[in-house]
């Protein structure tokens, strides 16, 4: 089967979609031909194969002054989207894929809905992004399948647009690559917290750094990539818990199972509804039980294996920091992210696809 999957960001930056990307191609590589059209150069051990499309882009660069262009798909970052894709369709055409995925959304989902159409390929679009803006547009392009990461996004998805078949696929972990370390249980003079997410204003990072404050001898690592609210998260960490207690880290994802290693507990205060977040299952793989905010997407996916809460409650929050260190979770949070392998979400798209192919047939 012949399987295609266009992100510009790709080689370009590594967040959740991206990662995404990564992860199914090199499974489904191993019994398909998969390309992966992307803007970015191809890394050394990526074992798919890469397409590249050059357009210019600086994934940094963003427009927030006018909302109406960006609801309109028209600002910086979608141009781009729209160029990348009108550039990587006389391919896609050329060689007809069986599969095609769009992760990028804008523009992209409808040329490439038309595409298929032409010439009888399928396309599948996963809700990465989670409700909103972004995924409505994507429901109607009407995808052949539109997978979402959680029962609560399923739900919206059949109401926003019933005609779509809608079925639930989560992201994953690399249950291999994010272990837990072998000196887990040793004994440490001070207690570390881990938080991990992009420097916005939906991670909501200084609820972290102001829940921390409150515990004694209690350290935080925030790993974060970028974003325009860094300075103000790094100065507000040094005034709350001082160059001893607070630390930010710039790391490569290859890097993140050793960031994992030096954390007792991982802590995510995003707004509610964030569609997924793939550093709960990473960190659960990894043996650290989660704190997070208390929404049914994070119900769905730290069950047993953390603590949920309101986390502009400051006291509640602290609190169930302090409980998340001292309780004796055993190894409830890696069972629990077990259950998250790549490999079992690959082995259920391969089924998709094959569901597919018999339609066509």
């Amino acid at each position: 089967m012949k399987i295609a999957f266009l992100n510009v960001y790709n080689g370009l930056v590594n967040r959740g979609a991206e990662t995404f990307v990564k992860e199914l191609a090199v499974r489904l590589s191993k019994n398909h031909q998969v390309v992966v059209f992307q803007a970015g150069d191809k890394q050394k051990k990526e074992t798919y194969k890469i397409h590249k499309i050059f357009v210019k882009l600086d994934p940094k660069k963003k427009e927030f002054a006018d909302f109406f262009l960006r609801r309109a798909f028209l600002d910086y970052q979608n141009r781009v989207i729209f160029l990348f894709t009108i550039k990587a369709l006389p391919q896609i055409s050329k060689d007809k894929y069986d599969i095609v995925i769009p992760v990028n959304g804008g523009f992209m989902p409808a040329i490439l809905r038309v595409a298929t159409w032409l010439y009888g390929g399928k396309m599948i679009i996963s809700g990465q992004s989670g409700i909103g803006w972004d995924d409505i547009n994507n429901l109607f392009c009407f995808p052949d399948i539109f997978v979402v990461l959680s029962k609560k996004a399923k739900k919206w998805a059949k109401k926003i647009n019933p005609f779509v078949k809608v079925i639930k696929i989560t992201n994953g972990v690399d249950i291999k690559k994010f272990q837990v370390p072998k000196n887990r249980l040793k004994k440490k003079a001070s207690k570390t917290i881990l938080a991990v997410g992009a420097f916005v204003k939906s991670k909501r990072l200084e609820l972290a750094i102001e829940a921390v404050s409150r515990l004694e001898n209690v350290n935080l690592i925030i790993a974060g990539g970028g974003g325009p609210l860094k300075d103000k998260i790094n100065q507000l960490g040094l005034e709350k818990l001082g160059k001893k207690r607070f630390k930010i880290l710039s790391v490569s994802y290859e890097k993140m199972p050793q960031i994992y290693h030096m954390a007792d507990a991982l802590t995510l205060p995003s707004v509610p509804n964030e569609a997924f977040g793939n550093v709960l299952v990473e960190a659960m793989a990894c043996g650290l039980p989660v704190v997070a905010t208390n929404d049914e997407i994070r119900k769905e996916i730290v069950g047993k294996a953390g603590i949920l809460i309101d986390p502009t409650d400051i006291d509640s929050y602290a609190n169930a920091l302090n409980m998340a260190l001292n309780k004796n979770w055993d190894k409830i949070p890696r069972n629990t992210a077990v259950k998250f392998s790549w490999d079992i979400v690959t082995h259920k798209y391969e089924n998709l696809f094959k569901s597919l192919r018999k339609e066509k047939l």
